[in-house]
């Protein structure tokens, strides 16, 4: 029996049915050959649940990602956007081919968890953090050479585009290029891709504005470039997404109904207060539209459940029974998990007095914050000289000094697109394209993307 073409499976974040059209000329280009589905995306809609739901084909009381990040109650931390493979449960898709494929070889670029997965190529951002407190772009990889052998053909990996103010499709740009490097030079038979530009587009400005058009303009412009190189070289291309983003209207500080509560304890440091999860009764790691929140006595759950059913932007608050009806029973889930209600997300705010946040909240800083903060997309519009001062800033790295790049707003009201409840408009949600009509259906199931691999290439 022939050995099957390789197949290259692009993660566009974002992208919907209802975006193609006169701004996807090369995603278009891959449908017609093949097919494009609409695709029922798993709870929460976030980027590591729907990343390791596709490699898993499991729901997160199974693989146990139950979000970006959640609480490690043995440690009493807050934690997000780890990046060891091993947390994830169940048994991946190259785990299956490798079994049955003889001398199967597998790559993953930039798609999360990526830390010491059981793959022959992998490349992830790693950023390094001297002794001194600097924090220096870079990537991990694994053979170790690849990613130096990666920088040295393209430059840098360009780590403040990927995330931050300055976001944009360079990064995009940049894992692109370097897929399509390591696409040549090893020639995988299975290489997933994670390409998040239009994500940030999204977020900032929302779905309905205008020039969301170029966003996808542009990120189908870099996974063009792509699709062909690889094409030419006989691979089969797949695109997916992960979730729609919907409009924000509206916020909700779900941690400051708690705390005007007596649930929050915080403890008050230098200048500023620090959320003590280990000592607070109940606390909220938000999420986008999802936020997990951890009620340390059982007595405590039906009171906290009530608060927050009460709270105006809440349309669901899941315990018990409910979180294995929704996929979410899982001991890495909070004793409650809450979603919001249509166009609501979650802040992790805590603090009650702006004078009294934490200084890395106005910081680029997604491990120390206890929660996600879409708000780091975009710079503080009272600052009178923003790139002065991002400027100043560097200069004082640059000469050794210790620095703070305090440049981030604390006002939530600027983000305008959100993601992680689960939609019934189908041309919203996540998508699945194919340049082979060979599974071609109706509707796709995220769960399906898995299997239909392993029968593509077994």
């Amino acid at each position: 029996m022939s050995r099957a073409r390789p197949l290259v499976v692009i993660d566009i974040v974002g992208l919907t049915p209802g975006m193609l059209g006169e701004s996807t000329p090369a995603i278009n280009a891959v449908a017609a050959d093949g097919f494009m589905a609409p695709m029922d995306g798993v709870f929460p809609a976030v980027t590591c649940t729907a990343q390791s739901s596709m490699l898993t084909g499991a729901l997160p009381c199974d693989h146990g990602i139950v979000g970006n990040g959640w609480y490690f109650r043995d440690l009493a931390e807050i934690l997000f956007w780890r990046q060891a493979n091993r947390i994830v449960r169940g048994e991946k898709v190259w785990d299956v081919l490798r079994r049955d494929v003889d001398g199967f070889r597998c790559a993953q670029m930039f798609w999360w968890y990526n830390m010491y997965a059981a793959v022959d190529y992998s490349v992830t951002p790693r950023p390094i953090y001297p002794a001194d407190g600097r924090k220096i772009p870079g990537i991990y990889s694994q053979p170790a050479q690849l990613g130096e052998q990666l920088e040295q053909r393209l430059g840098d990996f360009p780590m403040f585009n990927f995330w931050g103010p300055a976001s944009g499709i360079q990064s995009s740009a940049w894992i692109a290029d370097a897929s399509r490097a390591v696409f040549e030079m090893h020639a995988p038979d299975l290489m997933f891709v994670y390409l998040p530009h239009l994500d940030y587009g999204l977020q900032k400005l929302g779905p309905g504005h205008p020039d969301i058009k170029d966003e996808i303009a542009a990120i189908d412009r870099v996974a063009g470039q792509l699709i062909d190189a690889v094409r030419a070289r006989g691979a089969e291309v797949m695109i997916v997404s992960e979730y729609g983003i919907e409009p924000a209207t509206h916020v909700v500080h779900i941690n400051r109904v708690l705390r005007e509560q007596g649930y929050i304890a915080v403890r008050n440091t230098l200048s500023w207060e620090l959320l003590d999860p280990g000592a607070s009764r109940a606390f909220a790691v938000a999420d986008h539209q999802v936020a997990h929140v951890y009620v340390r006595d059982a007595g405590d759950i039906a009171a906290v459940r009530r608060l927050l059913e009460s709270t105006p932007g809440i349309a669901h608050v899941l315990g018990g029974d409910d979180k294995k009806t929704w996929g979410m029973d899982h001991p890495r889930s909070g004793e409650l998990v809450v979603q919001a209600e249509a166009n609501a997300w979650f802040t992790y705010y805590y603090w009650l007095d702006d004078g009294l946040a934490p200084d890395f909240a106005r910081t680029v800083d997604i491990h120390r914050k206890p929660g996600y903060d879409p708000v780091e997309l975009f710079l503080d519009p009272e600052l009178a000289a923003p790139r002065a001062r991002i400027a100043f800033r560097v200069l004082q790295k640059k000469l050794g000094l210790r620095m703070l790049m305090d440049v981030i707003p604390l006002d939530a009201d600027l983000v305008k697109g959100t993601h992680g409840r689960l939609f019934t408009d189908l041309d919203a949600g996540p998508v699945m394209i194919s340049s082979s009509r060979d599974f071609a259906r109706d509707r796709f199931n995220m769960l399906d993307v898995k299997s239909t691999i392993v029968d593509r290439l077994r």
